[in-house]
């Protein structure tokens, strides 16, 4: 599994997470319990710090980055979409950032909101929490976010990273 130190810049990763082993974890990056990574993330903490919380998932083909200014914290119970891309911004607990979005510098999801699918969100945007932010750029609606959806997505990778760290055998 390619996991690497960058000087002294060294992954924590939580050993009840799941990474799968063609996903990328360089530098200062914190993984929390029952999170998992799948195929074809790059979680690269060479700048800056990235920091997942407990039982979140980055999908595959996901991104997530950091500079020194601002580093990148995923909360716990969060799900993060295939194809998306974090850089320098704060998602709070159980919030959900669509396949293919992007959230940028000093952007804030608060708990309990989405990002749909496609949606950019440009630095130092606030999506309030339960909001929805859609569109390029996001315009974000107030009280539009799904809060059951996102904790039963949640829940489920929480148990397909189960599955996989116990049944997953290269062929």
């Amino acid at each position: 599994m390619p996991i690497y130190a960058l000087g002294e810049r060294t992954p924590t990763i939580h050993p009840e997470a799941f990474v799968h082993p063609d996903a990328v974890v360089i530098g200062d990056v914190r993984i929390g319990a029952e999170s998992s990574v799948w195929p074809g993330a790059v979680l690269r903490g060479d700048y800056g710090t990235v920091i997942v919380g407990e039982r979140t998932s980055i999908q595959d083909g996901t991104v997530v980055h950091a500079v020194a200014e601002f580093p990148t914290v995923v909360g716990s119970d969060c799900v993060i979409g295939h194809l998306a891309h974090l850089e320098g911004c704060v998602i709070d607990d159980g919030a959900l950032v669509g396949s293919g979005s992007i959230v940028l510098h000093q952007a804030t999801v608060h708990s309990g909101a989405t990002v749909a699918a496609g949606a950019v969100v440009r630095n130092r945007t606030d999506v309030p929490e339960g909001a929805l932010a859609v569109g390029v750029p996001a315009t974000v609606r107030e009280g539009a976010s799904d809060v059951e959806l996102i904790r039963r997505s949640a829940e489920l990778y929480v148990g397909n990273a189960r599955r996989y760290r116990e049944e997953l055998r290269r062929l």
